[in-house]
Parts: C-alpha cells; sequence; structure tokens
C-alpha cells in the first residue's frame, strides 16, 4: 500500500503568537518573539533573552485539575492539538480511534518540572516530592496525554532526535500512514525549556547569543554577526490523514506529505559534519522519496539556528545537493523570528512550510543586514515575498548528528 497523506489541520503555540493565524500574521510581518527572560531572574547569566510563549493559560484547553498535572512542555503539546484537531474539524466520537493515533517529538521533555522537584528534594526533602512528578517529566507524556484527551488508541510513539524530533515525528507519521498503519495521526513536537538549568547548560556551551542590548536582533542566521541561537519554547501540531479518509470526510486540505529523509553524521555530538553531506543526504532522500526532480523545489525552511557552523555547513549541503537549480531556491530561517524551539522547532516550521504553500507567500529571514560572505544564497532577507510554492522542503539538524527532512508540495 502506498497511500497518499494529506495536512488537515494546524494547532500552533509560539512565541510570536498563538493559533495559526496569528503566527501566520506575525510570520509575514517579520516580527521577533524574543525578549527579555521574564520566567526566572537571570542576573547571573550570560544571556537573559529567549522567546517566551507569552499569554498562554492552560485552562483555556485543558481542565484546571489535569493541567496542575502536566508539565509546561505537556500543556504546550495538548493545547495545540487541541487547536490542530479543532481546524481539522475532526469529531474523534465519529472516527475508528483505534485507527487515529499520535507521533511526536520532544528534545527534552519536562525539565522544568525536573527543577522544581530537584529543589524541593534539596530544600525539604524526599517525602515532599510530587507523586506526579515521574509522569510530568518523562518525555513520552506529552504524546500520552494528547492521546488520553482525544481517546486516540492507534499508534503512540515519542520521537527524541534532538532538535530534529519533531521532523523525524512527522517523518515517521507520514510512512505510518503511507502504508495503512493507521488513519489519521497528530504529530509535530513541543518544547518548554527557557528554565534556570537549560539556559546555564546551553551558556556553558557558547551556544546562546549574549545580544542582551538588542533581543529583538539577536537571532540572526546567515548574517556575518550573529553570535549563538536564542532559546524558543512552544508546539507545532499536525493533523495528518490518508487522502481517502480526508476525502471521505470532506476536509479541507492544506497540502500534501511527499517525501522524508533521515540520517545521521556519525561523526560528532555537537558539530555537523564540515562538508555538509549528512544533511545534503536526507534532502535527497527526502526528494526520492516525493519521486520529484530537485529542480521543482523552490522554497527551503532552513535549520537555520544562527550558529556559527550550523548555518555555514547547512548552506554547503544546499549548494552541494542543488547546484545548477540553486538559483531557483528561496530559504528562509523562521528561527529568526520564533528562536529555536529545540524538539519542537521542526513542527512549527513545518507548519511555517506548509503556510506558505497555502498562501504563496514565502516568510523572511529578519536581521539579515550584512550576510556572510560562506553564506551566500537567496535567504529572502527581512521581508516576505509573494511566490507560488510547489513543492518545498523543512530540515531539522540535531545533537548527535541527526538530520531530517520532510518534503512537502501543493495538494493537486
Amino acid at each position: 500500500m502506498n497511500n497518499r497523506v494529506v495536512i488537515t489541520g494546524i494547532g500552533v503555540i509560539s512565541p510570536i503568537g498563538i493559533g495559526k493565524d496569528n503566527f501566520w500574521k506575525a510570520l509575514v510581518a517579520g516580527k521577533s518573539g524574543v525578549d527579555y527572560i521574564t520566567r526566572f531572574d537571570t542576573t547571573d547569566y550570560a544571556t537573559k533573552i529567549a522567546a517566551e510563549v507569552k499569554d498562554f493559560d492552560p485552562v483555556n484547553y485543558i481542565d484546571k485539575k489535569e493541567a496542575k498535572r502536566m508539565d509546561r512542555y505537556t500543556q504546550f503539546a495538548v493545547a495545540a492539538s487541541r487547536l490542530a484537531i479543532d481546524d481539522a474539524k475532526i469529531n474523534t466520537d465519529e472516527i475508528d480511534n483505534e485507527r487515529f493515533g499520535v507521533i511526536f517529538g520532544s528534545g527534552i521533555g519536562g525539565i522544568e518540572t525536573f527543577e522544581e522537584q530537584k529543589e524541593k528534594l534539596i530544600n525539604k526533602g524526599p517525602k515532599r516530592i510530587s507523586p506526579f512528578f515521574i509522569p510530568m517529566m518523562i518525555g513520552n507524556m506529552a504524546a500520552g496525554q494528547i492521546a488520553i484527551a482525544f481517546n486516540a488508541k492507534g499508534p503512540n510513539e515519542t520521537v527524541v532526535t534532538a532538535c530534529a524530533s519533531s521532523t523525524n515525528a512527522i517523518g515517521d507519521a507520514f510512512k505510518v500512514l503511507q502504508r495503512g498503519d493507521a488513519d489519521i495521526l497528530i504529530t509535530g513536537g513541543s518544547e518548554a525549556s527557557i528554565t534556570p538549568i537549560a539556559l546555564a547548560g546551553f551558556s556553558s556551551m557558547k551556544a546562546l547569543s549574549t545580544n542582551n542590548d538588542n533581543p529583538q536582533k539577536a537571532s540572526r542566521p546567515f548574517d556575518k554577526d550573529r553570535d549563538g541561537f536564542v532559546m524558543g519554547e512552544g508546539s507545532g501540531v499536525l493533523i495528518l490523514e490518508t487522502l481517502e479518509h480526508a476525502l471521505n470526510r470532506g476536509a479541507k486540505i492544506y497540502a500534501e506529505v511527499a517525501g522524508y529523509g533521515s540520517t545521521c553524521d556519525a561523526n560528532h555530538i555537537t558539530t555537523p559534519l564540515e562538508d555538509g553531506s549528512g544533511a545534503k543526504r536526507a534532502m535527497e532522500l527526502a526528494i526520492k522519496d516525493a519521486k520529484v526532480d530537485k529542480s521543482k523545489i523552490n522554497y527551503i525552511n532552513a535549520h537555520g539556528t544562527s550558529t556559527y557552523y550550523n548555518d555555514k555547513f547547512e548552506t554547503l549541503a544546499i549548494k552541494n545537493l542543488f547546484e545548477e537549480s540553486l538559483y531557483n531556491i528561496k530559504i528562509s530561517s523562521t528561527k529568526s523570528m520564533t528562536g529555536h524551539l529545540l524538539g519542537a522547532a521542526g513542527g512549527v516550521e513545518a507548519i511555517a512550510t506548509t503556510l506558505a504553500i497555502k498562501n504563496g507567500i514565502i516568510p523572511p529571514t529578519i536581521n539579515l543586514v550584512n550576510q556572510d560572505e560562506e553564506c551566500d544564497l537567496n535567504y529572502v532577507p527581512n521581508t516576505a515575498i509573494k511566490e507560488e510554492v510547489n513543492y518545498a522542503l523543512s530540515n531539522s539538524l540535531g545533537f548527535g548528528g541527526h538530520n531530517a527532512t520532510v518534503l512537502f508540495k501543493k495538494y493537486e
């Protein structure tokens, strides 16, 4: 069996907007979600900025008692899933729940809960640890809680491949539907790791921007003056369905998922291969899987983290793969606006890619003022452009050498 797979619902909780319409409006306008961290005191930190989700109240989406038993990353996941289910107009009482599943990604899981409970252990002793500590903290609980919320009894899995987690989850969900093992899957990812220990850890690696004087200018992929990534948080959720199932229930269709590629550099825990060959092969495999000529691809949502090595080597991967058809390709890094959502990045960026296809608008890479000569492609600097997008790639690259690419195309 080789089912066609389509996107019928979108849900997003992001630093630049909650809900697909608010998210897309901010993306096209080039709005930055980066500002000073408000969730804890950053006095002793080299980095004092991040892209926090503002105005999020879990009780708008989740029963108050249940929300208290969820880490923030799970709250984001369930909330974004509810938005996506509503957008897809799925009545969970009218579908085959045993063919309705969840394949979800998170790079870190419930780190906020871990930190809070660790403080309790130190200051108040072991008897004060919450009985919900473990089920709130573990990385698979977003997928589990989504399934409980929507009675999804089909395949249920969690993908943990660092910053490639969501894109791997979407690719895996695509394959499950393609081979006929489910009718509908909730997929994407969630992350809520703007916490003291995570900020300290990334700071110790010298991975984060310290452009504290200009928060909204700090995330600057492909710019010569970039000095590291900016942490973000949130959740991006897609409803994927077999085309047959979507048509039978009269669903609206945003775009089609057509190809998926996944590779590993097998090289270094944090630094990509210098020739970009791991990322190149992931894109190559996605294109081969979709059975499309690479010259037809005209948009890439890049991983584009605003770190020196990622931007340089991802650019090289794109150049080495596309060669003579490079002139046809527009590239943007929406992390310039959302910050880096780590394990949730691929979900949010898949949504950006899908909406670019649906609306015929390519979102910009903001803060691209002094373009790095080693990054010499068309990154759609600062202003969105109107252009029909027929075939697009979304790239995610993660610590551990993980590379994942999903190919989306206009539905016809």
